[in-house]
């Protein structure tokens, strides 16, 4: 009987991951169209759940320092990567690691263009349609209406982010999400990618970064509200739709998820995914 390889139980290390990270984007730019629209419309509702996630745990928490609360939503939001990593989507964020293939010459432009373009609408047809059904779970009626006054708050207060702000916050949101990405790459078990991924998504959400594909529901579900929300629901919160403004599709689409996607693809791709290449990818002229 032939022996047996030993098992190895350390991470990857970083030049491996590289190597491995460079592979994944080869395979995903060469999915096919079906595999990855459906996949993409999976990671959109895993981002959402978390989200919706957080919504409910920073709901009621005013009497507790700024920090505490921020890092309890920090940790609930996490479950949406996680489930993105262990059961398997595609998210646009994280798919912006394709830029290390791309770099390499292994993927065309065509092929990068294409798999973004397709993960980003999946992104946002799975991160819609799950705010389209929560509004009709009425979950924002829950603490009398609290849990709705908490989605409509975190919405108006990200159409109120001047550009600047939403890109800068938008890039080193991204650095953050693909080296929670990166890190799993090194894992070997579903224990160590989620102890990978906690520590920086938190971190993310306790600075106030933003993210395109959670923004595809947090906005939404706040537009769905002041839209669609029963009048006992304006009633329980004391406020009508219009102490709601700047809470518009315009502002959703042009003011903040367009700054915060091209900040998302500078975080991502450049400043990790192309420095990394560089470092462990790039074939270095001999001298």
């Amino acid at each position: 009987m032939a022996a047996q390889p030993p098992l190895h139980v350390d991470g990857l290390l970083p030049p491996e991951i590289a190597a491995k990270a460079e592979d994944a984007g080869v395979a995903k730019a060469r999915m096919p169209f079906a595999s990855t629209f459906l996949l993409s419309i999976l990671a959109g509702a895993f981002v959402a759940m978390g989200a919706v996630f957080y919504i409910a745990v920073t709901t009621g928490g005013g009497d507790l320092p700024y920090g505490v609360g921020k890092l309890v939503g920090g940790v609930a939001f996490c479950v949406g990567l996680i489930m993105v990593v262990v059961a398997g989507a595609e998210l646009f964020t994280g798919n912006n690691l394709l830029i290390m293939a791309w770099a390499g010459g292994r993927v065309p432009t065509r092929l990068l263009l294409r798999n973004w373009t397709i993960v980003y609408i999946g992104n946002f047809v799975g991160s819609v349609l799950t705010a389209l059904i929560m509004l009709c779970t009425e979950s924002h009626m829950a603490s009398n209406g609290e849990v709705g006054l908490n989605a409509l708050s975190i919405a108006h207060a990200k159409c109120q982010l001047a550009f600047i702000p939403a890109f800068t916050r938008g890039i080193y949101c991204n650095a953050l999400v693909c080296l929670a990405v990166w890190l799993t790459m090194s894992c070997r078990t579903t224990g160590d990618k989620i102890l990978a991924i906690i520590f920086p998504i938190t971190a993310f959400v306790v600075a106030g970064f933003e993210h395109s594909v959670a923004n595809m529901y947090f906005v939404p579900m706040g537009l769905f509200l002041a839209q669609f929300a029963a009048p006992e629901f304006w009633q329980a919160i004391g406020a009508s739709p219009a102490d709601y403004p700047a809470l518009t599709w315009y502002q959703f689409l042009i003011g903040n998820l367009l700054p915060v996607t091209l900040g998302n693809i500078v975080g991502g791709g450049f400043f990790v995914g192309a420095i990394y290449w560089v470092i462990y990818c790039r074939r270095a002229k001999p001298i």
